[in-house]
């Protein structure tokens, strides 16, 4: 059954997407590793450490685009799902600090001992464990979403209402994880990081397992993103988004499917939450900014929603350039971001990856109604060209 699950989703495209992310786990660290650093093939360690990011920016864009481009909820708050996931990978690194901290408390984190906290708060129990950690990374916005989810989508909340209300759940989390008495520390949030399972997160081999990882992990998926969407409850996921009077009418629970796809999504950005943390060494309430939320719209939008490869390619892509505008050109990012969102909209609707799909379905239909006309073609695949084009 698991064979065939992936089987279902290895498609042309994403086959050779999966392979580029396979090659780039491998073929990166080597040329970190094994390179002097003199080599023009060398690849730094701040370089590589910046694309991981990207990595998982590219993650959580794949993650919105399963509810956006595929079920038609444009989320304004996956951002707090990321942070959650953040914040439960933080919580293990803090926890591994130990009495190698500022005041040598070997259970009190840092901040919790400037705080004059007593003892540690219950739900920081069990963080010592990579295991637990690590299944709270998923659990954690998985539950969010779930109850987020319930209550919304049985109450048929739809649109920019939901898109709001999603906005607002980002907001008031922003503003808990700001308080200091919430015991997640406050404005600075969790930094200071030291080990991840015994080994030093600043060391080299330390980020290139780490890059490695969101490579593969984005490539895995990338893998059961395209086999939800192109399996039978893909298809229903479709026209819940196109027409959901419609699925409603022939007997389907929409709310569910919209529930499991919204979990599904908020866990994707769990993930890449937690891999986020070690390579930038911090996590603090800012993740959970709405504008953060915005711009994986953004990206998004950029890519190609409902392509799952085309927001990959739009979060790369823009982070990159955000580096270079916040570096060369930083009073103008900002509007550069809007432009190329306003730009996107205009002229290319269906974003990078879905106007190029567009192309070669339109180019393809053609192709097929002029083979029709001389006697050679086949009219039904005519009219199924003609609908892949529209």
């Amino acid at each position: 059954m698991i064979t065939r699950f992936i089987l279902r989703a290895l498609e042309g495209k994403i086959v050779v997407a999966v392979a580029i992310l396979i090659g780039i786990a491998l073929l990166v660290p080597a040329l970190n590793l094994l390179t002097p650093p003199t080599s023009a093939l060398h690849i730094p360690t701040y370089a590589m450490a910046l694309f991981g990011k990207y990595l998982c920016y590219a993650l959580l864009a794949l993650a919105l685009d399963l509810v956006w481009g595929y079920c038609g909820i444009l989320s304004l708050g996956h951002g707090a799902f990321f942070a959650l996931g953040g914040y439960a990978m933080g919580m293990y690194l803090m926890r591994q600090i130990g009495s190698r901290g500022v005041y040598g408390n070997p259970v009190l984190p840092d901040f919790m001992v400037f705080l004059n906290y007593k003892s540690l708060p219950w739900f920081w129990y069990g963080f010592d464990w990579f295991v637990f950690a690590m299944a709270m990374v998923v659990l954690v916005p998985g539950l969010l979403a779930f109850v987020f989810g319930w209550f919304a989508f049985r109450s048929r909340v739809n649109g920019v209402y939901l898109s709001i209300i999603t906005q607002a759940m980002t907001y008031a989390l922003m503003l808990a994880f700001f308080r200091n008495d919430m015991g997640f520390g406050g404005n600075n949030g969790l930094t200071d990081f030291k080990d991840i399972l015994g080994f030093s997160v600043q060391a080299d081999g330390t980020r290139v397992v780490l890059f490695a990882l969101s490579a593969l992990m984005l490539a895995l998926c990338l893998i059961v993103a395209s086999a939800i969407t192109r399996s039978k409850f893909g298809k229903v996921l479709v026209g819940v988004r196109d027409a959901e009077s419609r699925v409603r009418f022939l007997g389907f629970r929409v709310e569910n499917i919209k529930l499991f796809t919204f979990v599904v999504s908020a866990m994707f950005a769990g993930i890449a939450g937690a891999l986020f943390v070690p390579q930038v060494g911090i996590i603090n309430p800012g993740e959970f900014a709405p504008a953060n939320s915005i711009e994986v719209v953004v990206w998004t939008a950029v890519g190609g929603r409902g392509t799952l490869i085309g927001p990959i390619i739009g979060a790369v892509l823009v982070n990159a350039g955000k580096s270079f505008f916040t570096g060369a050109f930083p009073e103008f990012w900002l509007f550069a971001l809007g432009g190329l969102f306003i730009a996107v909209t205009l002229f290319l609707p269906k974003g990078i990856v879905g106007t190029i799909q567009h192309g070669f379905n339109a180019r393809k239909a053609l192709k097929a109604a002029a083979e029709a006309e001389k006697g050679r073609g086949d009219p039904q695949d005519v009219a199924r060209n003609a609908q892949a084009a529209e």
